[in-house]
């Protein structure tokens, strides 16, 4: 079985038309587009638009890639601004409010409920957590990524990204703290 092709190997196939080259950086970093996309954004719709939209953007300016084995961090950057624009445009829109129940004429089950509600409380307390550490607990805690990965995507010193995530979860851990039907598992992984 051969090596999996670095970014920069799939970069420089991209800049020459290899679609199935940028296929495999999509591939790879569709979900850390998408928590750093997140942590700006606040709502899964945007932040699936924002990397959507970051992802064209990277194939149109794939020469624009100064240091293609630095893929991730040019990427990531390109999802932050697109996140924030994305912002931008939306708070100029003015739109009616969606009324409470409109997405679903269909009662859903008590487990879906509480797992929505979960889902709200933990969104709530990321909003209220500084930029850099949501994107490092997303990264980290929902994706998986090492210290050192973060360190070198956001060109973070690795101790920095270490103190980040802790000051998040303690955050987290005290957002969620005397919530009613948190289960003792999620405080306890935070």
């Amino acid at each position: 079985m051969s090596e999996p092709l670095t970014d920069g190997e799939l970069v420089h196939r991209a800049r020459k038309g290899d679609e199935v080259a940028f296929g495999l950086l999509v591939e790879r970093y569709q979900g850390p587009a998408y928590a750093v996309a997140y942590s700006v954004t606040g709502r899964r719709e945007d932040a699936e638009d924002a990397a959507q939209e970051a992802f064209l953007v990277a194939l149109d300016r794939m020469d624009e890639c100064r240091s293609p084995e630095r893929f991730a961090g040019w990427l990531m950057t390109i999802v932050r601004n697109r996140s924030k624009n994305l912002i931008r445009r939306e708070s100029l829109r003015e739109t009616d409010q969606v009324p409470p129940g409109a997405r679903s004429r269909i009662p859903t089950p008590d487990r879906v409920a509480e797992t929505n509600e979960l889902r709200a409380l933990l969104e709530k307390a990321l909003a209220e957590i500084p930029e850099v550490q949501r994107q490092i607990v997303l990264l980290h805690d929902l994706e998986g990524w090492k210290h050192r990965e973060i360190a070198e995507r956001l060109d973070l010193p690795s101790g920095t990204v270490r103190s980040h995530l802790h000051f998040a979860r303690k955050a987290l851990r005290q957002a969620l703290e005397g919530v009613p039907g948190v289960p003792e598992m999620i405080r306890k992984a935070l």
